[in-house]
């Protein structure tokens, strides 16, 4: 077991089974077939186009009609049992941050399209006189995903309407008990994407990442429910935990290891993957 293992198990991706899922000439997802027979035999709103590609049809021209039809697809292929089930909450479709949303799509459904998600990482941690400590979440057993692993301490999808920051000061307030005028110092870092493969379909997402420093007074709160306990650990307890195991959640280890290798805990002279590690945090789903 190494550190690297985590960057291959959050990109496995097999993309030969997958055909592009468009939005007038956007690439923005990708479907397996049996998903794509699925959404063909709804009706007329999606087709597969000479190239094998799939999409809406010409007559779905605008965002509202694509949110439309979206809304009454995923419905219906939940209750076919083709979608496991709805979230609820929204997710854009876009092929790049800085494009205008397409429209929007049930956070659940993202994968079965195969577009990308975006989300928001916080890696909460103190400074003492031993070092680093970081904080770190462990999941609610009553969680419909990855329930009871560990986690950052503070991480939540991108919903639509919101910016980056903004729903990261959300999430610590109603994941953490974080007051206002501790979130406000949160640092944006960076980001980090992978290409995860699931049951339901292709993850191809984007973690926006903020570290935290907070003061040693401060002990978490877990508010919303989604955290069982909030632990304090030294960071080479962390850096052990990330480097013998899979305990924390696929995507969370991967925020870890760039804690590490930002904070000079992994360098070029201690970690033979290091190369590795620093392009394996960026991975791209072609156009």
């Amino acid at each position: 077991m190494a550190y690297i293992d985590h960057i291959i198990a959050c990109n496995n991706a097999n993309l030969s089974r997958y055909a592009r899922f468009r939005i007038d000439d956007q690439p923005v997802g990708a479907i397996r077939s049996d998903f794509a027979s699925a959404l063909i035999a709804l009706g007329t709103d999606f087709i597969r186009d000479e190239n094998g590609e799939y999409g809406f049809s010409a007559h779905i021209k605008t965002p509202e009609q694509r949110n439309e039809v979206l809304g009454a697809a995923t419905r219906r292929l939940t209750e076919q049992g083709v979608i496991r089930q709805l979230h609820g909450e929204k997710f854009d479709i876009r092929k790049r941050l800085s494009d205008e949303p397409l429209c929007q799509l049930d956070r659940f459904a993202m994968p079965y399209f195969g577009c990308r998600s975006w989300g928001v990482h916080m890696n909460g941690f103190v400074r003492k006189p031993d070092g680093i400590h970081m904080w770190i979440a462990h999941r609610s057993k009553d969680k419909p995903t990855y329930p009871g692993m560990l986690d950052n301490m503070v991480a939540g999808g991108q919903p639509t309407g919101l910016g980056f920051r903004e729903n990261m000061m959300k999430e610590c307030a109603e994941e953490a008990g974080i007051p206002e005028d501790l979130s406000r110092h949160v640092q944006p870092i960076g980001a980090i994407s992978y290409l995860y493969e699931t049951t339901e379909g292709l993850k191809p997402d984007v973690m926006v990442n903020f570290d935290l420093e907070l003061p040693e007074d401060f002990v978490p709160r877990c508010v919303d429910g989604e955290v069982d306990r909030f632990q304090l650990l030294p960071l080479a307890d962390v850096a052990n935990i990330v480097r013998t195991g899979f305990d924390f959640k696929f995507n969370c280890a991967l925020v870890v290891i760039d804690f590490l290798i930002r904070h000079g805990f992994l360098t070029a002279d201690n970690e033979p993957s290091y190369g590795e590690l620093l392009t394996g945090l960026h991975r791209q789903l072609n156009s």
